[in-house]
C-alpha cells in the first residue's frame, strides 16, 4: 500500500472555521511581525495581544525563542533549518487561524522567500505582514540579549544583520520603526488596520 493511501483527511466532517469564529465573535487572521533581532517585534506583539484581549478578542502569540525551545528545538540556523523553522510555524499558525484565533507571530523571517512561503501556507487573505523596520544601528545599540556583540566577535555564526543578510519586505501591510515611534504609537497604528479586519459587525 502506498503511504499516501493511508491518509484519510476528515476536514469535511469537522466544524468549520466560520462556526468557530461565530463562537468567539471575531474574525481570525495571522499578524506576522518580521524584523531584525532587537527591533521590537516581541514587545509590540505582547502589547498588541493585551490590547486585543481588553476588547474581548482571543489571541495566540507564536514567538521565535519559545518555538525554538519547543516544537523546533531540533533546528539550527542554516538556510535549510531556517526554512523548516518558518514552514512549521506557518503550519501551526494556519491551525490557529482556522480555529478562529487571532494569531500573532514574531519571527525574524529574514527574506522574501521565507515570508512568501509562510503567506502561501496560511493563505494570503489571512496574512498581514508587519515590518518592524528599526535600523540595525538601533537594534545593535539595544542588544537586549547580547547577541550582536557575540556575533561581532564571531561567536555566533549566521547571525541576521551581521553575518547573514536581511531582506526588507517589499510590500508590508505596515512598517513600524521603533526608533521613531513609541510603543503606544505603534500599537495605535496597528489597531487602526487590524480591528476592522477582525471585529464582527454587530
Amino acid at each position: 500500500m502506498k503511504e499516501e493511501n493511508r491518509i484519510y483527511p476528515i476536514f469535511d466532517k469537522m466544524l468549520s472555521r466560520k462556526d468557530k469564529e461565530s463562537l468567539l465573535n471575531q474574525r481570525s487572521v495571522m499578524i506576522w511581525f518580521t524584523g531584525l533581532s532587537g527591533s521590537g517585534k516581541s514587545t509590540i506583539a505582547i502589547a498588541l495581544e493585551r490590547e486585543l484581549q481588553k476588547r474581548g478578542l482571543l489571541c495566540q502569540i507564536l514567538d521565535g525563542d519559545n518555538i525554538r525551545s519547543g516544537i523546533n528545538n531540533n533546528l539550527g540556523f542554516s538556510a535549510e533549518d531556517r526554512k523548516e523553522n518558518i514552514r512549521r510555524i506557518a503550519e501551526v499558525g494556519k491551525l490557529f487561524v482556522h480555529t478562529g484565533i487571532i494569531t500573532i507571530a514574531a519571527f525574524i523571517s529574514p527574506n522574501e522567500e521565507l515570508r512568501e512561503m509562510a503567506s502561501d501556507i496560511i493563505g494570503k487573505d489571512d496574512f498581514m505582514e508587519i515590518y518592524v523596520s528599526t535600523p540595525l544601528e538601533e537594534c545593535e545599540r539595544r542588544d537586549v540579549k547580547g547577541l550582536y556583540a557575540r556575533a561581532r566577535k564571531g561567536e555566533i555564526k549566521n547571525f541576521t544583520g551581521i553575518s547573514a543578510p536581511f531582506e526588507a519586505p517589499k510590500n508590508p501591510t505596515i512598517s513600524l520603526d521603533t526608533s521613531k515611534l513609541s510603543l503606544e504609537e505603534s500599537i495605535n497604528k496597528l489597531l487602526e488596520i487590524i480591528l476592522p479586519r477582525i471585529k464582527f459587525n454587530n
